[in-house]
């Protein structure tokens, strides 16, 4: 451990005494380290907002889809949610949701709207990763309500008049009874001409027969672990059409069903921060051999007072190591500055909900390519200089 200390005070002396060549050395490495991580940064969370779009459209991985259907006849909706629930009991799954895809007419203040529903439970928010802007998501308190409360996305809240929903908005749902119900949340739209849309707790639903009789037959949503989907998907379907004595459907709809449709993404951000980086190998590489011809004279005198090849090899390596870290560390702040710039997250935060933070792994990453770049630049120079005789150094 002393040695290593002592190698380490050493390189910094080294580098305070030749600071004006490596300063100008070390400014290609730290542009090099600040692109390698930025570029990972970037893909990761490009990836991210990817994964998280895929999500709002098809579930979190693993998510499993069940249909039941009949050749003969309809289905009979009542015996239908009875044998999902008897599932989602049965397997004891943590993430689930029916979905019922219906349309309901409401009444607001530009007149009655037919609007498509969808008819679901809590959980459903959490599985398809729903971004309520306004308001919020359906919540234990709200299936207790005596007024149906109704999540709405923003193109519905502006063809209401876009209430402010602190003043608890009221609609009239339009059925053999008309019904009072609550806007309690507002979500995102998907895309810029985003229709009406409308959602309506299942458990309300029933209580006001809503939207249950238009001989649509429900589905149900499963979030499970990727682990066991595969297994659970026969047993489910097995069990459905044992039950309803019809044909049964279970499938994996989420994005990675197929495998990971992102992994031509993680490849390209491998190949360019692997290109970087060896851009970076080379130039620092250069530097280093330059350097240790200038050294030749220094070297020469070291080893007549007695200094072994080995420490002339650890020092000379120690000296790339150290200035190439500290390079890394000052790269990696560049970089998060860059990406951190709120002009860049706008950008990057299109069509993403949750931003994830700037990723620890590129970093990481980052500062541990540019010390292995050090070591590996500084091999080559350690070698030669270990070669330098005592004469050498009267030659220069």
């Amino acid at each position: 451990m002393t040695a290593f200390v002592a190698s380490v005070v050493e390189a910094f002396s080294e580098l305070r005494i030749h600071k004006t060549r490596v300063l100008l050395a070390l400014l290609g490495v730290m542009l090099s380290v600040a692109a390698l991580t930025s570029v990972v940064a970037l893909g990761t969370m490009a990836q991210a907002g990817l994964v998280q779009s895929s999500e709002r459209t098809s579930g979190r991985a693993a998510t499993l889809g069940a249909n039941v259907y009949s050749a003969t006849g309809a289905v009979d909706t009542g015996s239908t949610l009875a044998a999902y629930d008897d599932v989602v009991e049965r397997y004891r799954i943590g993430y689930s949701s029916v979905r019922l895809d219906t349309s309901l007419s409401i009444r607001g203040p530009a007149g009655v709207v037919a609007a498509p529903t969808t008819i679901i439970e809590r959980d459903y928010g959490v599985m398809r990763r729903l971004d309520v802007v306004d308001g919020s998501w359906f919540t234990e308190v709200d299936e207790q309500r005596l007024a149906p409360a109704v999540v709405v996305n923003e193109a519905f809240h502006r063809l209401v008049g876009s209430p402010d929903l602190r003043s608890a908005p009221g609609l009239t749902i339009e059925a053999e009874t008309p019904v009072s119900a609550t806007i309690v949340g507002v979500l995102a739209d998907d895309y810029a001409e985003a229709q009406p849309q409308a959602f309506l707790l299942r458990g309300q639903a029933e209580q006001w027969d809503l939207g249950q009789d238009q001989g649509i037959p429900p589905a149900l949503e499963l979030w499970v672990p990727e682990e066991i989907a595969d297994a659970l998907t026969a047993r489910v379907q097995g069990d459905l059409a044992s039950q309803l004595g019809a044909e049964a459907q279970v499938y994996r709809q989420d994005y990675a069903a197929q495998g990971d449709p992102y992994a031509v993404v993680t490849l390209g951000i491998g190949g360019i921060a692997g290109l970087v980086l060896v851009l970076g190998a080379v130039g620092l590489l250069n530097i280093s051999m330059v350097t240790v011809k200038y050294r030749v004279r220094e070297i020469g005198i070291r080893r007549s007072f007695g200094a072994t090849s080995g420490r002339i090899f650890f020092g000379v390596m120690m000296e790339s190591v150290v200035a190439t870290f500290v390079a890394g560390v000052a790269g990696v702040m560049l970089s998060v500055a860059v990406i951190k710039h709120p002009l860049v997250e706008s950008f990057i935060a299109q069509g993403v909900t949750d931003l994830p933070p700037f990723p620890a792994g590129a970093a990481l990453i980052g500062i541990a390519a540019a010390t292995a770049v050090g070591a590996l630049a500084g091999l080559i120079p350690a070698l030669v200089a270990v070669r330098v005789k005592v004469i050498d150094a009267i030659r220069y």
